[in-house]
């Protein structure tokens, strides 16, 4: 791992090359509005920037491997002109790893948990990089459709579990993987806020925790507020995240989000 996880929570800033994510679909979809938000993002303190071509909003269409390639790999060369910064590439295809890879990013983040691409694995075994694997039941076409659990926490512990053994199986370390719950993937709000309550949990498994929440509808629908109304909420989530045993927080809005932060670890630091 190239972090030191444990000395603080890392803030790891979104950048969708997308037309159609649910908070910023089109925003950084041009090469100028995504330098102007990597210069924002470096500014404001991120630690990891992860970059996004396939949209995994619910309902959401999937897109070519070529396509997805034109919108990610000039960003993240983008960023590689402005800064060394860890890169992740949120991606479920391996040529689309393996390629960003090759151009500079440093992570792999699959919301499938490498089971939508049976390459995935390979690629993971062949190179050092760490993986982010998350939970999600069903897929971005019908997870949100009826999502059921008997006891959510302990059910995707038991999934993610699972997948550390199959890779282990398949002769990658489980030291190398970041596990995430997947808030609102497969989720209904009580699921979600039951996850955040019992974040801590999910460290028993040995691996760092990362927690995507930012922006997310449970949000909207507890609070009554519209996706860009959200950064406030998102960033008091982040601070009780922090105090919980996360170790990385995946955000749109990096500077709330660093400042909440910094603010719980300085009170859970104090005598």
């Amino acid at each position: 791992m190239p972090f030191e996880f444990g000395s603080k929570v890392l803030v790891m800033g979104i950048l969708n090359v997308t037309p159609d994510s649910f908070s910023d679909g089109g925003r950084f979809f041009t090469a100028s509005s995504s330098a102007a938000q990597i210069d924002s993002m470096l500014g404001a303190g991120a630690d990891i920037i992860d970059v996004g071509g396939e949209s995994s909003r619910p309902f959401a269409e999937p897109v070519s491997i070529a396509e997805e390639l034109d919108r990610v790999l000039p960003v993240i060369r983008l960023i590689r002109q402005h800064s060394e910064i860890p890169i992740s590439i949120d991606t479920t295809k391996a040529e689309v790893a393996r390629r960003a890879l090759a151009e500079g990013a440093d992570i792999i983040n699959d919301i499938s948990a490498l089971r939508f691409d049976r390459d995935m694995i390979s690629l993971v075994r062949e190179t050092e990089v760490p993986v982010i694997i998350m939970h999600m039941q069903g897929t971005p076409s019908d997870m949100q459709v009826d999502p059921h659990y008997d006891d959510v926490v302990a059910e995707i512990k038991v999934f993610f579990a699972e997948r550390l053994a199959w890779a282990g199986e398949n002769g990658v370390s489980g030291k190398r993987f970041i596990i995430d719950p997947g808030i609102g993937f497969g989720k209904t709000m009580g699921h979600n806020l039951t996850i955040l309550k019992h974040a801590a949990e999910f460290s028993e498994l040995g691996c760092p925790v990362l927690i995507g929440h930012s922006r997310k509808s449970f949000i909207g629908k507890l609070l009554g507020l519209e996706v860009d109304d959200r950064d406030v909420a998102t960033a008091a989530i982040s601070a009780l995240c922090a105090q919980n045993g996360v170790s990385i927080l995946r955000v749109h809005d990096v500077e709330k989000t660093v400042q909440a932060v910094r603010l719980a670890e300085a009170i859970n630091q104090a005598d």
